[in-house]
């Protein structure tokens, strides 16, 4: 847990931005709805912009990355979860807690009015903070897609793959087709910390940590057939203080090929006001 209480204030002090490239390692797939299904086209189309272009919501991986951190930090037991949503046939559940030093609640905000608990006592939602962690739409690399990959895609910049279900009594196949950005497709990603209090520099691990541990999960649906293997590459931290929002300078915190090598720096003390 970090060093926040009851009796932290919150000042603004500056805005840590992570800049990174995700590198897709296998296919991914992250699907548009079935409102996007065209005559010809895969059952399960992947989502993208205006232009076409595949990208990846920034609603989806910050979501994948809270639940990750959520599972690591034992979070993910009933006794932590609350009901974000609870109508017939659909079921959200999600940690929340009125504790000040809860690392998620800082990250991810809490949902304000009264939540009801998996198990134990309801949650009155009078702790409300603001989230830390913005995640924005990561748009693709377009030269990440090569003229030798585009020769064999079956569109200009996705694949289908096809996947076969075998019913085990009558041994009948269900057929389905899958749309995905192929492997060694590229995505920018940028995230961005509010630093709102001195408290706030310890959550820079936490985001490092959930993000080493999409590396070794997935991302996107497919994950447990083979889909949504990523890694990410060239992260850079730059931290714009109070100071910068007035005309003056940011300040490259620290820029790695690899997570791994940004774990092993000392970054809070770069992050002053």
């Amino acid at each position: 847990m970090s060093s926040h209480t009851a009796q932290t204030e919150l000042k603004f002090l500056g805005k840590l931005l992570v800049d990174a490239e995700l590198h897709c390692e296998t296919g991914l797939h992250i699907g548009a709805g079935k409102g996007s299904l065209e005559i010809g086209g895969a059952d399960n189309p992947v989502v993208k912009d205006a232009f076409g272009r595949p990208y990846v919501p920034g609603s989806s991986l910050r979501g994948r990355l809270r639940s990750l951190l959520e599972q690591a930090t034992g979070n993910a037991v009933p006794s932590e979860l609350a009901y974000l949503t609870r109508r017939k046939g659909v079921e959200v559940r999600v940690h929340q807690s009125d504790r000040p030093d809860d690392e998620i609640c800082l990250l991810f905000g809490r949902h304000p009015g009264r939540l009801e608990r998996v198990q134990g006592e309801a949650l009155d939602g009078g702790a409300v903070t603001p989230a830390r962690l913005t995640v924005y739409d990561s748009p693709l690399v377009p030269e990440s897609i090569t003229p030798a990959m585009r020769e064999y895609l079956d569109d200009e910049l996705t694949e289908v793959k096809s996947e076969t279900a075998v019913d085990r009594i009558t041994a009948q196949s269900n057929s389905r087709t899958l749309e995905r950005v192929p492997a060694g497709a590229r995505f920018t990603v940028r995230m961005v910390l509010d630093v709102l209090c001195p408290e706030d520099r310890e959550l820079t691990a936490q985001v490092l940590m959930a993000m080493r541990l999409l590396e070794d999960d997935a991302l996107g649906g497919g994950g447990a057939r083979g889909s949504g293997r990523v890694r990410f590459a060239n992260v850079k931290l730059t931290w714009r203080n109070k100071a910068y929002y007035s005309g003056g300078a940011e300040t490259t915190v620290a820029s790695a090929a690899t997570l791994a090598e940004l774990q092993a720096a000392n970054l809070t003390d770069a992050l002053t006001d």
